[in-house]
């Protein structure tokens, strides 16, 4: 069992994915969330959404599913 990257998300975004992954059983972590928020710049870093390598398809198929 491994972290692998889902994709790069607008910071909000990428807690609302967490969630809706979590809604669906699937353990999910977002990194770089908080970088450089103290200079303003955090709206320019992308947040990465991270999941178990063996979540990894079944996470695509729900992060590409509208809503």
């Amino acid at each position: 069992m491994a972290l692998v990257e889902l994709g790069r998300f607008a910071r909000i975004e990428a807690q609302i994915l967490v969630g809706r992954l979590e809604s669906e059983g699937i353990p999910a972590v977002a990194f770089d969330g908080e970088a450089s928020i103290a200079d303003g710049s955090w709206l320019l870093i992308p947040t990465r959404v991270m999941v178990d390598d063996e979540d990894l398809a079944e996470a695509r198929a729900i992060a590409e599913r509208p809503e």
